[in-house]
């Protein structure tokens, strides 16, 4: 999710954290209030700042979970979601992607263009 979807989906974000208690992961961080913030990234030559929307540990291992939403501004959802594939892969971390009713299709577009191969986690 872009940055200026976070106030008006911060029920799904709630609700994608609850979820992934509930899976047992530990140490969870969001773009949340009452959450510590996930670290941010920015890119260089720009004032791009990229912030994954949660962050949590399992068994040891860091995930970065973004949500697949609607919107207008694919370019920079993509560019968000191929950095951060990118960025867990050289990490050896993992990257999913949590959606919901009525996002599917779209989120399936998005990782179609960007040639992910990723299995949603379906709210």
């Amino acid at each position: 999710m872009v940055q200026s979807q976070k106030a008006e989906h911060k029920d799904l974000l709630e609700q994608s954290i609850n979820h992934l208690e509930h899976l047992g992961y530990e140490k969870i961080k969001a773009d949340l209030e009452g959450f510590d913030s996930p670290k941010s990234f920015l890119k260089k030559g720009s004032d791009v700042v990229v912030t994954p929307d949660i962050t949590a540990y399992r068994r040891s291992k860091k995930y970065y979970f973004e949500l697949g939403i609607k919107n207008d501004e694919t370019k920079l959802l993509k560019s968000k979601w191929r950095f951060l594939d990118v960025l867990s892969r050289m990490k050896n971390e993992r990257f999913k992607i949590i959606t919901k009713k009525g996002h599917y299709s779209f989120t399936n577009q998005v990782l179609d263009d960007l040639n992910l191969d990723k299995n949603l986690i379906k709210l």
